[in-house]
């Protein structure tokens, strides 16, 4: 299984950018998706997870408003897209998969993309 991230890099406060994540070799609508973020120092928290039959969506409060998650099965492609971003939103972004078909189901991690937030 690889979840490859990409789309991260430097943006001015305001600005937005698109995160992709490819996936393979896996059944991609067996799985949860989600975005997770680390800043340093900090521990890695949830960003946005979306469900694989009925696209609910759930979002950290801190990014409501501002960030929008989706999947496209037929491409097997999670996507983050990020508006109006923030200093505080600098961190390195993570790719989740989590197997639903099953409990304790097999979890997998992308290796990260950069997100760097400064004037």
């Amino acid at each position: 299984v690889q979840l490859v991230e990409s789309g991260g890099g430097l943006v001015q406060p305001g600005g937005s950018l698109r995160l992709s994540c490819a996936a393979s070799g896996l059944t991609f609508t067996d799985y949860q998706m989600s975005w997770y973020r680390q800043a340093p120092g900090k521990e890695r928290e949830l960003v946005a997870t979306i469900d694989d039959f009925n696209y609910r969506r759930i979002y950290s409060d801190s990014v409501k408003g501002r960030f929008t998650i989706w999947r496209v099965d037929a491409e097997r492609t999670l996507y983050l897209r990020m508006n109006n971003l923030k200093p505080q939103d600098t961190a390195v972004y993570y790719c989740h998969a989590r197997y639903i078909r099953a409990i304790g189901g097999a979890e997998y991690w992308g290796q990260g993309t950069q997100v760097t937030v400064s004037p």
